[in-house]
């Protein structure tokens, strides 16, 4: 990963793991008894919490309307890099932190982990390999994005911010919310608009919808697009800008969240095993090359 300048102040967390361990957290699993303090990986210490609140203070003043366009007009010309998607796995792996006392899976496992829960319950196959490509997008740390650019709560820019993304606090030093054109409820947006109309926050999602957008079914692409829209998802909090499509889409993404949350642990899943079956799904679903 690229070093910035002032690496303390444009990327606080130093794992890309911390933002996920904090989602758990702020989601625990309805169905699991509450874990004791020392079950956890070591993220409830005030050191943890103060690096992910942090990484949003940065998030929510630094993802402008503006901000978002000028990412899309650089990303989504999709020229940075050729690759099947087996070495945007490997690639991605190498974000890999050393420096994590307590599990030691590569960022190909956490994906496997999840895609075989998804398998483990018999859902249709495009939906497994929804599970084993959601992250793919964090390839943007590795084209030097800071991590507040790349992973975090997703919401949409150009309309007032809503007060259930965590921390909401933080975008009142955001200059949208003193902008006459985004601070309302509907800002550029009309009703029901629709959520293809809309502008997200940028990060891995979005970016991995774009590459994707082709390919997948519908279901899918939403599950991929919206996973970290955690204020609608789970608050509803924006159904004034969604129609009637995007209501009946967020059910797939309401059931792919908890795979994504609650199948991270530490067992190994066996990649040498498990590939060829994923080589065919990739193959039946994915061009050999994919742009980057």
């Amino acid at each position: 990963m690229k070093n910035k300048t002032n690496n303390s102040i444009n990327n606080p967390m130093d794992n890309i793991d911390d933002w996920e361990e904090n989602l758990i957290e702020r989601y625990p699993d309805p169905e699991t008894p509450a874990k004791e303090k020392e079950e956890f990986r070591n993220y409830v210490d005030s050191e943890r919490v103060d690096t992910v609140k942090e990484f949003y203070r940065i998030n929510h003043i630094n993802q402008t309307y503006d901000f978002v366009c000028k990412k899309e007009e650089e990303f989504l010309k999709f020229d940075k890099k050729e690759m099947s998607l087996w070495e945007a796995v490997d690639f991605l792996n190498t974000l890999v932190d050393d420096s994590d006392p307590d599990i030691d899976l590569d960022q190909l496992q956490h994906l496997l982990q999840t895609s075989e829960a998804i398998r483990a319950d018999g859902h249709p196959d495009w939906f497994v390999l929804t599970g084993f490509l959601h992250d793919i997008g964090k390839v943007l740390c590795l084209f030097g994005e800071p991590q507040w650019a790349v992973v975090g709560d997703t919401f949409p820019v150009g309309c007032k911010f809503s007060d259930k993304i965590v921390y909401p606090e933080f975008f009142e030093q955001n200059p949208d919310s003193k902008d006459e054109r985004y601070n309302t409820k509907y800002g550029v947006y009309t009703p029901n608009c629709g959520l293809d109309n809309v502008k997200m926050s940028w990060g891995h999602d979005e970016y991995l919808y774009q590459i994707l957008k082709d390919y997948l079914p519908e279901p899918a692409l939403y599950m991929i697009r919206y996973h970290s829209f955690y204020s609608q998802h789970r608050e509803e909090d924006y159904n004034h800008l969604m129609n009637e499509k995007d209501l009946e889409m967020f059910e797939w993404v309401k059931k792919f969240n908890p795979y994504d949350l609650y199948t991270k642990a530490p067992v190994k899943p066996d990649v040498k095993a498990l590939r060829p079956y994923y080589e065919a799904l990739v193959s039946k679903y994915l061009p050999e090359v994919l742009k980057f």
